[in-house]
């Protein structure tokens, strides 16, 4: 099987790379760049290597680097953002700070013809991240993109098969972003695009009918997208050796715990066991008001909660997840950067009873995980739904949570998410937030002092980055007018217009 070496320097768009190199019908492969060498690079047979982007500056002695005989390997490479950087750096050339001229962002840029850049316009727009820059090429390579502020936005030594940009192609922002890395794919490397993701269903299949054979498998259900298809992946390879475990919080959406316990323990028949944890976990969360000691509290307590259920049912080995990439690299594991913990990822406490956990998906997007999901033979209704974050409205409730602002947040969602869907509105999620912000109305005669909801609707196909949606005005203002008079206390709605970056999609 053809395959693609995704080199991982600690940017946060590493796996996001890989994904788009899999989309096009290429096994890819993530490797940390000081656990594998050159020789082992070569005996692996990749058919090209892809440096991602990193955090740091190449000049920098306690930044990562790689043997630069990997230049001279006949490989095809293509270095990105940091790995531009260090392609530039290892073959000669200068790298110096950014200072008045970095840029962030979407940025103009002005195309050169090279295989890399083969039918795309000469100008577009590309999403720049970078304070350092590549100064002078080194001998051999010449230079086929630059923006008005950057000299070298791309370039290549197309003897060797050495390509590089300074912009992420990988993210939406940039325009003809899949027509680079198609080209690299396809041109330069010489792919044929076999890979398929059925191949991931039956890998994943036949690896946990042996891994798990004979151990009792605890589930983290929440009845969300990434949990039902490892769910069902996993009831595939062991069946009744699986069970279930729904925690319901008191976090979640309107009348959705009783849709999961419906939909899984009777339309699926999977062994279930729902646990009412409401009153355990408001006590915990209790004057709580900092965003990550929430998430680390709600993750504790799911761990806790399944320890309680196992000890309940008899001895269980194993403890699985629906854990994703996304939660993965936003909970700054590895190399990355923490932008946030996730409940089932860096919210885990440091000690468990179960002897491992498993988390089918973790290399996974969410739009894979949905292609996993349809193919599995799961409902489209299900696999389509929204998004909704493991610590629940915790997450969308500015402040401290109590059972009044979980009811007041609960119905202003419903009917926001009513509204979209009577619309027929394009959004990938979208949800409402309380925020801590009171403000002055008028009711009839009266004045009100009442809480503030904050609208949220983005479009996106990796949630890695996200638009804000353009919804119609229409729509906002019926939603906003049946929330100020159908829920009580509140007195203002805002719609929310940042995209991700720099705000994440949810607020907290």
């Amino acid at each position: 099987m053809e395959k693609i070496l995704v080199l991982d320097f600690g940017g946060q768009y590493n796996q996001l790379i890989a994904r788009r190199v899999r989309e096009n019908g290429v096994y890819a492969e993530i490797k940390p760049y000081n656990k594998i060498s050159v020789s082992q690079i070569e005996a692996e047979g990749y058919k090209g290597v892809i440096f991602t982007g990193g955090p740091n500056s190449v000049y920098d002695e306690s930044s990562p680097h790689f043997d630069k005989e990997i230049l001279n390997c006949s490989i095809p490479i293509l270095g990105i953002c940091y790995g531009a950087q260090l392609m530039a750096y290892m073959a000669g050339g200068e790298i110096a700070s950014a200072n008045d001229i970095s840029e962030y962002g979407k940025t103009k840029i002005y195309y050169e013809k090279s295989k890399l850049t083969s039918n795309i316009p000469g100008t577009s727009i590309c999403f720049m991240s970078h304070t350092d820059y590549i100064k002078s090429v080194p001998h051999g390579f010449k230079v086929i993109a630059k923006t008005d502020n950057c000299p070298t936005a791309a370039m290549c030594n197309e003897e060797k098969s050495l390509y590089a940009v300074q912009f992420h192609p990988e993210v939406t922002h940039t325009e003809y972003g899949k027509e680079i890395l198609k080209n690299f794919l396809f041109e330069i490397c010489r792919c044929s695009g076999d890979w398929k993701m059925d191949e991931f269903i039956e890998k994943a299949v036949a690896e946990y009918k042996q891994t798990l054979k004979g151990k009792r498998v605890l589930l983290a259900l929440s009845g969300g997208v990434d949990s039902s298809v490892c769910a069902v992946l996993l009831n595939k390879a062991i069946g009744e050796n699986l069970t279930c475990i729904f925690v319901d919080h008191g976090l979640l959406r309107k009348d959705e715990g009783d849709f999961v316990e419906k939909t899984f323990g009777k339309q699926f028949g999977l062994n279930l066991i729902r646990v009412n944890a409401q009153e355990r976990f408001l006590s915990k969360l209790k004057g709580v008001t900092e965003p990550e000691q929430k998430r680390k509290i709600i993750g504790e307590e799911f761990i806790r909660t399944f320890e309680d259920e196992a000890k309940k049912i008899g001895k269980i080995d194993v403890l699985a997840q629906g854990t994703i990439y996304p939660d993965i690299i936003e909970s700054g594991l590895g190399d990355s950067a923490t932008i946030k913990s996730h409940h089932n990822v860096g919210g885990l406490p440091d000690v468990i009873s179960f002897e491992q956990i498993v988390e089918p998906l973790r290399y996974l997007f969410k739009d894979e995980v949905r292609i996993v999901g349809e193919k599995l033979n799961i409902p489209k209704e299900l696999v389509w739904r929204q998004p909704f974050p493991g610590p629940g409205l915790a997450v969308r409730i500015i402040g401290e949570i109590t059972k009044d602002k979980l009811e007041t947040l609960r119905e202003a969602d419903s009917i926001f998410r009513e509204e979209l869907k009577k619309a027929d509105e394009s959004a990938n999620q979208y949800f409402a937030v309380l925020t801590d912000t009171r403000s002055v109305g008028v009711m009839g005669d009266a004045r009100t002092y009442g809480v503030t909801v904050a609208l949220r609707a983005v479009t996106t196909d990796d949630f890695m980055t996200a638009q804000w949606s353009r919804l119609s005005f229409e729509v906002l203002e019926k939603a906003s007018s049946r929330i100020t008079n159908e829920v009580s206390g509140v007195s203002r709605v805002v719609y929310d217009i940042t995209s991700k970056p720099p705000a994440t999609v949810e607020w907290e």
